[in-house]
């Protein structure tokens, strides 16, 4: 069995528990004493179970708050199991790494419904799981970071919550952002993009949004987070490599310009050097940047 933290976790021990009705394995990391609840089901669409891991940082420390990882993958690859930020459980940071459907599967808006599905049944258990519910922070890389930023610039929208789940009374309400190197206005991106970046682009965004965006051009905004953003947004942490071939830069410039336009508390850290992805996003100095971040932020 993989451990979490790899260098510090001799051994790990595997049991099931049952807390408020919920089923799901759970694995003790013994040296760290950190905790994985795995298979989590919050929500079922189609016949079909969506899942999410649930990281707690050691036994007799609260979390500082809950961090909601959403995966990259073009919107259409991928899985819970990618979670770039689980090295924030060290941090003293639950984290919850979660699925939705993809858009091999279903288009656009499915997976922000999904999203704040999770957020809801996350919210739900907040007493079981020891995490404070004012303290949300939804958080993902690539197509994963572009839907962590709409669902934080959609608290409130009736027409992104949908109804999956059985906790609709829930709020899918996030407290914070963190944005690595994701897509924010894909009115632009294509004019933006390196021919590579067309090669990736053209078509995940006929599976997201069945069609080109000129050809779809209000479902294009309505899942562009600059056009989303409005006073009451919660403060945003963006981190894109100024090398990326695949994610123009300036679609994070574009949503910095958006916050700073409404005087939103924003930092955009560029990643000198990185191109999309890599080791610069994880290691310890950028854990430190969003814990920092996150502690300064959140109420």
């Amino acid at each position: 069995m993989k451990s979490l933290s790899s260098g510090l976790i001799r051994k790990t021990t595997l049991f099931f528990v049952l807390i408020s009705g919920l089923s799901f394995g759970v694995e003790v990391l013994s040296a760290a004493t950190n905790t994985a609840l795995k298979e989590l089901t919050f929500a079922t669409v189609d016949g079909t179970d969506l899942k999410l891991d649930l990281m707690l940082p050691k036994a007799g420390a609260a979390p500082a708050g809950l961090i909601v990882w959403v995966h990259g993958g073009a919107w259409r690859g991928g899985s819970r199991k990618g979670c770039d930020l689980k090295g924030m459980v060290e941090q003293g940071w639950a984290v919850a790494s979660l699925d939705y459907r993809l858009s091999t599967v279903a288009r656009f808006p499915a997976q922000i419904y999904d999203i704040k599905a999770a957020i809801r049944f996350l919210r739900a258990h907040a007493k079981d799981y020891g995490y404070s519910p004012t303290r949300f922070v939804v958080a993902g890389s690539s197509a994963g970071g572009h839907l962590a930023a709409l669902v934080g610039v959609t608290n409130g929208d009736g027409l992104l919550e949908g109804n999956e789940g059985d906790f609709p009374h829930e709020s899918s309400k996030v407290q914070a952002m963190v944005v690595l190197y994701g897509a924010s206005n894909l009115t632009t991106i294509l004019k933006q993009s390196t021919p590579h970046g067309l090669e990736m682009r053209k078509p995940a965004l006929d599976l997201f949004l069945g069609g080109q965006p000129e050809a779809v051009p209000e479902l294009a905004r309505q899942a562009s987070p600059v056009f989303q953003v409005d006073p009451s947004d919660p403060p945003l942490l963006l981190m894109h490599g100024d090398q990326d071939p695949q994610m123009p830069s300036n679609q994070a410039h574009e949503l910095q310009g958006a916050y700073e336009k409404l005087n939103l508390p924003v930092v955009f850290k560029v990643m000198h050097g990185s191109g999309h992805g890599g080791p610069a996003f994880t290691e310890p100095a950028s854990l430190a940047l969003i814990d920092q971040f996150l502690r300064e932020h959140l109420p």
